[in-house]
């Protein structure tokens, strides 16, 4: 009789310490890369389906049809990324159609709805290149402080990370 107890405080003592082992790695998200969650990434192909689950027999939800487009992941499961754009739209992508290359899109601030300017150096008071429309999106290249270097092909030059959606306000990008 005094067996049972031992046992049954054995398996409790288990299904705690494997409990606590889940819940110290994180999620199963954030080992299954090693890549941290969430972080940006860009669609490898002219078109990307992004599905309802993480798997080929889930509905297909929406279809992008834009190569290197910003997504942001923020799940991931095998050889899936759940991701989000810049719409807020999120769906399941396999690994296979994502990039590491960063790109960003411009979008309006609630502050100054007008598009920005491109500039020569990383501030306001450096020359004005070009106007760049808001929704274009570009090649990130580096971010120094509160600005980021970009590229709008043929223009490459320096814009506020606060209108950029594709880079994190205190993310490092070299």
């Amino acid at each position: 009789m005094i067996a049972f107890p031992f046992r049954f405080r054995l398996i409790l003592l288990f299904l705690s310490m494997s409990a606590l082992a889940t819940l110290s790695t994180g999620s199963s998200e954030a080992t299954n890369s090693g890549l941290p969650l969430p972080r940006f990434v860009t669609l490898a192909d002219v078109q990307v389906n992004a599905r309802a689950g993480p798997g080929f027999r889930f509905p297909i939800n929406w279809v992008y049809v834009r190569k290197g487009l910003p997504v942001e992941v923020i799940d991931e499961f095998g050889h899936w990324r759940r991701t989000r754009d810049v719409d807020g739209v999120e769906g399941w992508i396999h690994l296979s159609m994502l990039s590491g290359k960063r790109a960003v899109i411009v979008n309006a601030t609630s502050a100054d709805p007008s598009p920005p300017m491109l500039r020569r150096g990383p501030n306001s008071r450096s020359v004005p290149m070009a106007i760049i429309q808001v929704g274009a999106h570009g090649r990130l290249l580096e971010c120094e402080g509160d600005w980021c270097r970009v590229e709008f092909s043929p223009y490459r030059g320096w814009l506020p990370r606060s209108v950029l959606w594709g880079v994190y306000e205190h993310e490092q990008i070299d």
